[in-house]
């Protein structure tokens, strides 16, 4: 079952299809994750918590 790097929530194939880069079975960081987003092709560290 694929599942966030960051924080090791799952996530559904679809999702990942989506978000991860080519080549990576698991997404480096998902909706549920407060303190990282993406940004473009990177992930960066949130400005500010976000609440789930």
């Amino acid at each position: 079952m694929p599942e966030c790097q960051n924080c090791e929530a799952f996530v559904t194939d679809q999702y990942v299809r989506v978000f991860a880069p080519d080549g990576m079975g698991d997404v480096r960081v998902c909706p549920r994750c407060t303190d990282k987003l993406r940004d473009g092709a990177e992930v960066r560290e949130a400005h500010s918590p976000r609440h789930s």
